[in-house]
């Protein structure tokens, strides 16, 4: 497979993918993992993938509509976030939102697809690629609801002479609601000969093999190389690896501090109780001994001598 002079995928998602010359390797990516095959139509822009410094955590990365209307968010994360599964639920939520203008119809949502490249250890599974949809699902039945829609013709259908004022089609609610794919880049652990397996390979190696006919990555070979961007596409290249560099290094660093430190103070309060446990036991050494000597004066009752010394009585009794 060919290495080292291949521009990484992430840096490629934000900066060379957004060019409609390269959307067949998007396109190509997206029908290898969705199975699904799509004609990329236009990069949306939105609130959510504004590339402001101050919102850099809060963006998505690519937003694209197909020449079906429906929607596709490509995100890839390549350090550690707490709430990421809430912000893939948030890019999601606005892509839906920002579909509809005042007065438009529910019918014109389209379905979105949320794809999540992640470069860091996200949840336990044995798995590399997982899959969340939505459908409803009866509860004692165990089942899948099929709905029967009514729509309206369309004017197209009219003017072929379509006499029905509605036509019904059989759907499901994993055909409306969103659908989210999340690439667990750290859990691929060994390659397999399918078109999947060598886009993980270009995905953590960044590695392609010469003779590829995979979907988008004959593309990726030809125009995400080094030797093909300017100057400064190539310092811009260079801040970006450095950027994840410092981020790997800052976390790092945090972590070996609070390791640290918790150790620290995990020897000092083991310390402190030590101290006291032996204070305690000392004391306790020194009740028996009193207890030991009144009662072989034999002048005081257990009791007696109990009261005095703090003992409880059957450890007086005992002695």
């Amino acid at each position: 497979m060919e290495k080292d002079f291949l521009v990484r995928f992430d840096f490629a998602i934000k900066n060379m993918l957004r060019d409609k010359k390269n959307f067949d390797i998007l396109e190509g990516f997206i029908e290898v993992f969705l199975g699904k095959k799509c004609q990329i139509q236009e990069i949306l822009e939105s609130e959510g993938n504004q590339e402001y410094d101050e919102d850099k955590f809060n963006r998505v990365d690519i937003k694209a509509k197909d020449t079906n209307g429906e929607i596709f968010i490509v995100e890839v994360q390549t350090t550690r976030y707490t709430y990421y599964l809430e912000r893939m639920l948030y890019g999601v939520s606005k892509a839906i939102t920002e579909q509809l203008g005042q007065g438009d119809k529910y019918g014109e949502i389209k379905q979105v697809f949320s794809i999540s490249v992640v470069y860091y250890d996200l949840g336990e599974g044995d798995d590399y690629f997982y899959e969340c949809k939505s459908d409803f699902y009866g509860v004692h039945s165990h089942t899948i609801l099929k709905l029967n829609r009514r729509e309206e013709l369309s004017l197209e259908e009219i003017k072929n002479g379509d006499t029905r004022k509605f036509k019904y089609t059989e759907t499901y609610a994993s055909d409306i609601f969103p659908r989210y794919f999340l690439i667990r880049i750290n859990a691929y652990k060994k390659f397999i000969a399918d078109a999947m397996g060598e886009w993980m390979e270009f995905l953590k190696n960044n590695s392609i093999k010469s003779d590829t006919t995979v979907p988008g990555l004959q593309a990726a070979k030809e125009k995400l190389t080094l030797l093909k961007m300017t100057k400064s596409e190539r310092i811009s290249y260079e801040r970006h690896l450095d950027s994840i560099r410092n981020e790997k290094e800052a976390i790092l660093t945090a972590e070996t501090d609070a390791f640290i430190n918790g150790r620290t103070q995990g020897i000092e309060e083991g310390r402190a109780e030590g101290i006291e446990k032996g204070r305690a036991e000392g004391e306790h050494t020194k009740s028996l001994d009193i207890a030991r000597r009144l009662k072989s004066k034999g002048v005081m009752t257990d009791a007696e001598i109990a009261e005095m010394t703090g003992l409880s009585v059957d450890e007086v009794a005992k002695i």
